[in-house]
């Protein structure tokens, strides 16, 4: 059992939601990513880490810009793993997982990035743009080791396809609540307290949902469907309006976290 599937497991026994953000390693460096995600330590139940890159097709404006505020500061793929190494190395044992997108796991080799992963305490992996009908290659890599664990994404058009993307499905699920893009304002889909339901009666793991959230009250509607919220872009905003303070983040997620258990 890896922390993520510990740190569920320790919450479905308290009844108790889990909240996760999203932010893009590097921005505004290396450093205050660091200070970011420290200081959520026992707050914040699950960080997603997204890894920088030139084309993020999955991201809306915000993550977009990030990412390319990240490269342009000298961001990279390397220069996450020795964060890693530096939050493991502090004593963090928060659950972490790398939001990115395949080609940058190609680029470094398959075995080589799920290597270091395993070596730098890499909790989990979501890949936007990796299929079901394409993870074979990667999942050969990841059953060496379950401290690394893929996680799968599930949109309203997945409907026909859930049994399939969930049998094997580990650590929790992350349900896209809305077509198009990241940051998109609690738009959610028209369907989607069905939608979720329905994967949530097939769901073998936890289910997340995001896209699109920026308070818990946004996620209200979903409270008893639901095990999770995941916010991104909205935090990222909070980030650059703080001036990247740490301090803001931590009062942000305090109350999210805190008003998430008592809708």
């Amino acid at each position: 059992m890896n922390r993520i599937e510990k740190r569920l497991n320790e919450l479905k026994e308290r009844s108790e939601k889990a909240f996760i953000t999203y932010y893009t390693a590097g921005l505004p460096d290396m450093e205050t990513t660091r200070k970011i995600i420290d200081v959520q330590r026992g707050i914040t139940d699950v960080i997603e880490l997204g890894i920088p890159f030139s084309d993020p097709t999955a991201d809306g404006p915000v993550i977009q810009q990030a990412s390319y505020e990240a490269i342009q500061g000298g961001a990279s793929l390397k220069k996450t793993f020795s964060l890693m190494d530096e939050i493991r190395s502090g004593g963090n044992e928060q659950p972490i997982v790398f939001m990115m997108y395949y080609n940058t796991i190609v680029n470094y080799g398959l075995d080589a990035f799920v290597k270091k992963c395993h070596e730098t305490g890499v909790d989990g992996l979501i890949v936007p743009d990796l299929p079901i009908e394409e993870q074979e290659a990667l999942r050969d890599v990841l059953k060496t080791d379950d401290s690394t664990i893929l996680i799968e994404l599930v949109s309203p058009v997945s409907k026909d396809r859930i049994p399939e993307i969930l049998k094997d499905a580990k650590g929790f699920v992350y349900c896209v609540s809305s077509m198009g893009v990241t940051g998109q304002a609690a738009d959610f889909h028209k369907e989607v307290v069905s939608y979720l339901s329905e994967v949530k009666s097939q769901s073998p793991v936890p289910v997340m949902m995001g896209f699109g959230i920026r308070e818990a009250s946004d996620v209200k509607p979903m409270k008893d469907i639901i095990d999770g919220a995941i916010v991104g872009s909205h935090f990222i905003n909070i980030m650059r309006e703080s001036k990247y303070d740490p301090a803001a983040a931590k009062e942000y997620v305090t109350r999210f976290k805190n008003e998430l258990n008592g809708i």
